[in-house]
């Protein structure tokens, strides 16, 4: 490994940091070198705040040895004000003589003008070190600026004879197939992403908070598909705890259960918002559209197996993350078909853990 893969690899594992408090702006690590020797590192604040490479320089304690130094960025430094000014301005007003960077920003408002801006003031750029490991950190980021939506995670467990649920149930609940430890991993997952999405009958047969409980994070925006308006507002989804997003048909909102008089207005007055489904559209690119346009760079699909197989059959996944259990139902809702290619495979105690991709994206 050369010298300056050592320093992005090290960008990379401190922009982690970063993840689930950054978004929709990506989790940017930054390192400054001076004589072969680490002066400070920074991660992108929470949305809002300083971006990494601000934190890097205002963490140096002696200034002057910027201008003798080498910044390491996981991302182009960006060229344009958004919630802060340009971070390549700052570089060159600290007049940091070498910069280099783990991949280019795709996002048309910097695509490579944040590197050009550093050439024309004089720095010394390099580009494209540890670039396929930059490029899969910062997937999320540039599958929302590239495809126009969300990056998609598919997740659901699944009995060891290939069940996703039970065809009955005696309560209002869910029925367990994976280990405290494993659903404890889901929770963490959670707070990593920005949203998450489930099914009207998902809501009704377990009644799910779909919060962060077992883990510290913020709760994702919770996505609730509601086709027809079937659901009242005494399910959990409807809490204060998060945000909740529904959608359904415009039909449906006219024969609505959750507040039989509620204009939408008064709908999304409560702690929702109400969005439109045309039902002669696409399911799963219509909730992409609607995702991208408010922003959110990702979300976890939880189910159930309708809702899933939706976006499996529209091609609309970037990971799915299977867990297969010991407990068999021998009947039951079948567990969703997907082709894809197995990234990596791990066992939390006697649970299974399978990771795939696209196979077109592997």
């Amino acid at each position: 490994m050369t010298t300056h893969e050592t320093y992005i690899k090290r960008c990379l594992q401190i922009a982690k940091n970063g993840l689930g408090s950054t978004r929709p702006n990506p989790m940017v690590g930054a390192v400054i070198v001076h004589n072969n020797k680490i002066i400070s590192e920074g991660f992108t604040s929470t949305y809002g705040g300083n971006h990494a490479e601000v934190n890097a320089i205002n963490a140096v304690e002696d200034q002057s040895l910027l201008t003798k130094s080498t910044i390491y960025v996981t991302l182009e430094p960006c060229s344009h004000y958004g919630k802060t000014p340009p971070c390549s301005d700052l570089i060159i007003r600290h007049q940091i003589p070498n910069v280099v960077i783990g991949c280019i920003d795709d996002n048309p408002e910097v695509a490579g003008k944040g590197i050009a801006k550093l050439k024309a003031s004089g720095c010394n750029v390099t580009v494209g070190v540890l670039e396929v490991e930059c490029k899969i950190h910062h997937q999320r980021f540039f599958t929302f600026h590239n495809k126009k939506r969300p990056y998609i995670i598919l997740k659901w467990a699944e009995t060891a004879d290939g069940f996703i649920a039970p065809l009955t149930r005696d309560e209002q609940q869910p029925v367990w197939i994976t280990n405290q430890y494993s659903r404890q991993l889901v929770h963490k997952w959670r707070a990593e992403e920005q949203a998450i999405l489930v099914g009207t009958n998902t809501v009704i047969e377990d009644n799910p908070s779909l919060t962060v409980r077992d883990w510290t994070g913020e709760n994702p925006i919770r996505v609730v598909l509601d086709k027809y308006m079937k659901l009242g507002e005494n399910y959990n989804v409807f809490d204060d705890e998060a945000e909740t997003v529904v959608i359904s048909s415009t039909l449906g909102a006219r024969s609505s259960k959750f507040k039989k008089e509620s204009t939408k207005q008064e709908i999304n007055s409560l702690n929702i918002e109400y969005i439109d489904w045309n039902l002669k559209t696409a399911i799963a690119k219509q909730i992409c559209d609607t995702l991208y346009h408010r922003n959110i760079n990702s979300i976890i699909i939880e189910g159930g197996a309708k809702t899933l197989q939706t976006f499996i059959d529209e091609g609309l996944w970037d990971e799915a993350r299977i867990f297969i259990g010991k407990p068999e139902f021998y009947e039951g809702i079948k567990a969703p078909k997907i082709v894809g290619h197995l990234i990596s495979e791990h066992h939390i105690l006697n649970d299974q853990l399978k990771i795939y991709k696209p196979k077109h994206l592997s």
